[in-house]
């Protein structure tokens, strides 16, 4: 069995697809690589055809008709056979000095009879234009080094989210939790990381800078004018994680207040965008997200809307509005995303 099976989604990817492959590939026969072909039309297959010749023991090809990001995730999940599990989006790449320490680690953690759920290392924002890489870690977040449970975490600060890019999940427990994320949907990447929390027992964090989250393309999901024209995208992820799980019955209470954190967070962005694009149809969509979750779950409304987050998106008015915008600047040129 492999150590670790990356899936690339792949879709019209010829351009840069090599950069995430070589990466990869330098972690050697522990590695399944599996390029998904959503329907490109570029020579996306072609070039990954080239890899799975030249390394037939690491390298496959599945094509299929176009999908979406999250249909592509899910055929590489169906397919892997490696004991663990991580995307890698087709423009970006990791660094193959952590990949190596990392693949050297669950080897040990794996002898020891220690293999944790989930597996989270650091993430780093390659960003056009940006003098400073901006690390994405999780010191004084999650204990190092060590085993641990969802009642040893700490505390979490705003840009420490566990998102796909720092999350190696076990392989058996995504397949055995369900996981399906939707056709045709950008954004799922927050359903994949956040879906399978509760079925997560032990983990483990290595402070090491793996994932390299390139960003800056005109055509990215995460450019502002594309999120806010896919904003109905960004609603059903929403709806799909806060539907995925009741809150009030996880007994950890540290997972709990993460979980309500984190859809939070998504609670924020939408409405920060339907703000922005500032029709009368966003404004309504904005209220409609809001009675959506009242109704679907109070418990869970009454805690998102005392969190800071909350209470900042239902200010009343114009004034309301200019104060999510102003935040919202200041928090992207802090974190430097899109």
């Amino acid at each position: 069995m492999k150590l670790l099976t990356a899936a690339i989604p792949c879709y019209n990817s010829a351009e840069y697809m090599r950069h995430a492959i070589d990466t990869l590939l330098s972690g050697g026969d522990d590695m399944e690589i599996i390029i998904v072909n959503d329907g490109s039309k570029d020579d996306t297959e072609k070039i990954g055809l080239e890899y799975q010749e030249k390394y037939p023991s690491i390298v496959r090809v599945i094509s299929q008709e176009n999908g979406g990001h999250g249909e592509a995730v899910n055929t590489g999940l169906a397919n892997a056979t490696g004991l663990y599990f991580k995307v890698v989006d087709s423009d970006d790449w990791v660094s193959e000095k952590a990949l190596s320490e990392i693949l050297a680690k669950l080897k040990e953690l794996i002898a020891d009879g220690n293999s944790p759920d989930l597996f989270l290392a650091n993430y780093v924002y390659e960003k056009v234009g940006a003098k400073r890489k901006k690390v994405i870690h999780y010191n004084r977040a999650l204990p190092k080094n060590q085993i641990f449970t969802w009642d040893d975490i700490m505390h979490f600060k705003q840009s420490q989210n566990i998102l796909m890019h720092s999350a190696i999940y076990r392989t058996k427990l995504i397949k055995d939790c369900g996981l399906k994320l939707p056709k045709h949907t950008f954004y799922v990447d927050n359903i994949f990381v956040y879906q399978p929390l509760p079925y997560v027992k032990t983990m483990y964090y290595m402070d090491v800078n793996l994932y390299r989250y390139f960003i800056g393309r005109d055509d990215q999901s995460v450019n502002e004018k594309i999120m806010i024209k896919r904003i109905d995208q960004q609603l059903r992820v929403t709806k799909i994680m806060i539907e995925s799980h009741n809150l009030a019955q996880i007994k950890s209470k540290k997972l709990r207040n993460y979980m309500i954190k984190y859809l939070s967070m998504m609670m924020a962005i939408c409405s920060v965008f339907l703000i922005k694009e500032g029709s009368d149809e966003s404004i309504a969509k904005k209220e409609a997200l809001w009675e959506y979750l009242k109704n679907y779950d109070k418990w869970l409304y009454k805690r998102i809307r005392s969190h800071i987050l909350g209470r900042s998106m239902n200010l009343p008015g114009k004034f309301g509005r200019r104060v999510v915008e102003v935040g919202y600047a200041i928090t992207r040129k802090i974190y430097g995303f899109n």
